[in-house]
C-alpha cells in the first residue's frame, strides 16, 4: 500500500471546487459571482432574494423590504412603503382650510394633535394671526400628551417585537390610560381633529379632567420606571439593540434625520428650543441626546424625552390661564351659536365659513414643529380662495425610512427588526 494522498486544506478545496463549477459544460446555468467569493471560508454560499412583508408582523401591513442574503448578512435592501392610499397632500386641494384637519390627524395615527398643531401654525402664520393664551396653554400639553403616546408606541412595539411582552403590556396600558383623557377631551381616541386654526375646537369638558391628566402623569412615570427595570439592563435586549443599526451624526444629517433619531447621535437640536413656538421657550425642560447613534440610544432618548414630557405638561397646567380657547373674529373662527341663532350678521358669517371656506390671503407660508418623529413642516400656499392651493408637508419619517438601507446593509437579518423598530416609521406620513 502506498501512502495516503496529502490532505487537502480548506483553502485548497475550495478552489477546486470553484474550478469545477467554472468549467460546467455548454448549456449549465454558472452560478453567480458571490458562490466562489463567499466569506465562509471553505463552504461556498449562494446568494438569496427574500420578501419580507407586507403581510409580516414586523412590516405594520403595509411596507416590503426585498432582501439579499449572503447567509445572514443583509448583502442588500430595497425598502417598499406600499400603499395607504390616503395622499394628503392632493386631498386638501380639494378641501376648506378647516376641512383639512382630519387629514392631518391620518399622518400619524398615534399623535394626531401635533399634526394638528403644525398644520394650524402654519396656516395661522399665512394669515398672520395667533391664537389665544389659554388655546397655546391647552395646544402645548396636549401635544406633549401625545408625544409620549407615541413614544410608548414605539418602545412598546420595540419590546414586543424583540420578545418583551411584558414591557409590551405595561406600555400598551398606560397609552390607553391616555386615549380616556383625550376622548373625554376630543370626543375621539385617535383621530382627534381638535385643533381649529386660530384656536381650538372646544374647551377642557370640566373641572375633573385636569386632576385625571395630573394622575395620569404620576402613573406615566410609573411605567417609565417599570419599562426602564425590565429592558435597559436587560443583557438579551441590550445585545439586540447596541452597536447595531449604527448612523453617526453627520450622516444622519445628510440625510436629513431630526427628532429622537438624530439626538441619538449626539445632535443637541430640538425645534422646540431652536426655534421656541408656542410655550416651549417659557418652560423649563432639557434636551436628551444620546452618543453612538445605535437602536439602544434612540431607545433611551426616547425613555427621557417621555420625562421631560411629564415635566412640560405639569408646567403647562400649573399656568394654564382663564379664557378664550379660539379668536374672536368671524373672518376665521365660527360665531358663537348665541350670535348665529340671534343675529343675520352671526348667521351670515356661520354660513359663509360652512359653504366657502375661510378666505385665507393669497401667499405662502411655511410653519415647522417638534413632532414625535422629529420636524414636522407644512409648506401651504394660497390663492386668495377657500381652499389651500397647495400643501406640502416635510414628514420626519421620510428622511428616516429613506435611510434604513444604508444603516442595515452589512449586518445580520436579526439586526433588521429592532432597526426598522427604533425609527418609528409612520406609513401615513410617507405616503405620497
Amino acid at each position: 500500500m502506498g501512502a495516503p494522498d496529502k490532505i487537502k486544506s480548506r483553502d485548497e478545496s475550495a478552489a477546486e471546487m470553484a474550478k469545477v463549477r467554472r468549467t460546467l459544460g455548454p448549456g449549465s446555468n454558472p452560478p453567480p459571482a458571490s458562490f466562489f467569493g463567499s466569506e465562509v471560508e471553505g463552504l461556498p454560499t449562494e446568494e438569496i432574494l427574500v420578501n419580507v412583508g407586507p403581510s409580516h408582523p414586523v412590516t405594520h401591513g403595509t411596507v416590503r423590504f426585498l432582501i439579499r442574503f449572503d447567509g445572514e448578512t443583509i448583502a442588500a435592501i430595497d425598502p417598499e412603503i406600499g400603499y395607504l392610499h390616503r395622499g394628503f397632500e392632493k386631498q386638501v386641494e380639494a378641501a376648506t382650510w378647516t376641512q383639512a384637519f382630519p387629514y392631518t390627524d391620518r399622518l400619524n395615527y398615534v399623535s394626531p394633535m401635533l399634526n394638528n398643531v403644525g398644520y394650524a401654525m402654519a396656516v395661522e402664520k399665512l394669515i398672520g394671526i395667533e391664537a389665544p393664551p389659554r388655546a397655546q396653554n391647552i395646544r402645548t400639553f396636549v401635544g406633549e400628551i401625545h408625544r409620549i403616546c407615541d413614544h410608548l408606541t414605539a418602545i412598546a412595539a420595540m419590546a414586543l417585537e424583540l420578545g418583551a411582552m411584558t414591557a409590551f403590556l405595561y406600555a400598551v396600558e398606560m397609552r390607553d390610560h391616555w386615549y380616556d383623557r383625550i376622548a373625554e377631551l376630543t370626543g375621539a381616541r385617535l383621530m382627534v381633529s381638535y385643533c381649529r386654526v386660530g384656536g381650538l375646537a372646544r374647551d377642557i369638558p370640566d373641572d375633573q379632567w385636569v386632576p385625571k391628566v395630573r394622575e395620569c402623569l404620576k402613573r406615566t412615570l410609573e411605567i417609565v420606571r417599570e419599562l426602564d427595570a425590565l429592558l435597559t439592563r436587560n443583557r438579551i435586549f441590550i445585545d439586540r439593540t447596541r452597536d447595531t443599526g449604527i448612523i453617526n451624526a453627520e450622516d444622519a444629517i445628510d440625510w436629513g434625520f431630526t427628532g429622537p433619531c438624530l439626538r441619538a447621535t449626539g445632535v443637541d437640536y430640538d425645534v422646540r428650543k431652536d426655534h421656541p413656538y408656542l410655550l416651549y421657550g417659557e418652560l423649563d425642560w432639557d434636551v436628551p441626546v444620546g452618543e453612538r447613534g445605535d437602536n439602544y440610544d434612540r431607545y433611551l432618548v426616547r425613555m427621557e424625552e417621555m420625562r421631560q414630557s411629564v415635566r412640560i405638561v405639569e408646567q403647562c397646567l400649573d399656568r394654564l390661564p382663564d379664557g378664550p380657547i379660539i379668536i374672536d373674529d368671524w373672518r376665521w373662527a365660527k360665531p358663537a351659536k348665541t350670535d348665529v341663532y340671534h343675529s343675520i350678521q352671526g348667521t351670515i358669517a356661520h354660513f359663509e365659513l360652512v359653504m366657502y371656506g375661510m378666505q385665507v390671503p393669497a401667499g405662502e407660508a411655511y410653519g415647522y414643529t417638534e413632532g414625535a418623529n422629529g420636524e414636522l413642516g407644512f409648506y401651504v400656499v394660497s390663492d386668495g380662495g377657500g381652499k389651500p392651493y397647495k400643501c406640502k408637508v416635510r414628514s420626519p419619517c421620510l428622511s428616516l425610512m429613506q435611510a434604513l438601507p444604508s444603516m442595515v446593509t452589512g449586518s445580520l437579518i436579526a439586526d433588521l427588526v429592532p432597526t426598522f423598530d427604533s425609527i418609528n416609521m409612520i406609513g401615513g406620513e410617507i405616503d405620497r
